[in-house]
């Protein structure tokens, strides 16, 4: 079995506007969400093995906040804005651990997560996929090269605004 933790990045700031997408920061409630996500993980007994991160600025803030710092990262320039076919063959990609996460960016990151579970979770925000929303998914294959659409089961959907 694999679990996949399928996360959007935390809350970013558009302080500077002429500043590069691929650059922009977290701002004050997404430097508070990740640890809130991190811990809520930990707590669901859901700590990632590994993690697929796109390079850009806010993914890794968000990355470095949720607070695993011992667990191999591997940093993708193709997870940024990336499509669900490119998010689901970086999967396929992966390293053979138990839980991966895979941290990324709207449209493609939210389209993902609704296309990896046979059933989605009922939230209203699930449809939405807001900052730091993240999804765990596990999967009944013994390798991540297995994994197909609508194929998993979720675990657990949550929000910052969810966890209170």
């Amino acid at each position: 079995m694999r679990r996949l933790i399928v996360m959007r990045h935390a809350k970013s700031s558009w302080a500077e506007p002429d500043q590069r997408d691929h650059d922009r920061p977290l701002n004050g409630r997404g430097r508070r969400d990740a640890p809130a996500m991190g811990a809520w993980l930990r707590q669901a007994d859901a700590a990632p093995d590994a993690a697929l991160v796109s390079t850009a600025q806010r993914t890794r803030e968000t990355w470095a906040l949720l607070g695993f710092a011992d667990v191999p990262v591997t940093l993708r320039a193709d997870l940024y804005h990336a499509e669900p076919a490119a998010i689901l063959a970086a999967l396929r990609d992966a390293p053979e651990v138990e839980t991966l996460l895979v941290l990324g960016h709207q449209p493609g990151i939210g389209a993902a997560a609704r296309l990896l579970p046979a059933t989605p979770p009922e939230s209203p925000d699930f449809a939405k996929y807001p900052t730091t929303a993240t999804t765990i998914i596990a999967f009944d294959v013994g390798s991540w090269a297995q994994v197909g659409w609508g194929e998993g089961r979720v675990e657990a959907f949550r929000t910052p605004r969810s966890l209170g």
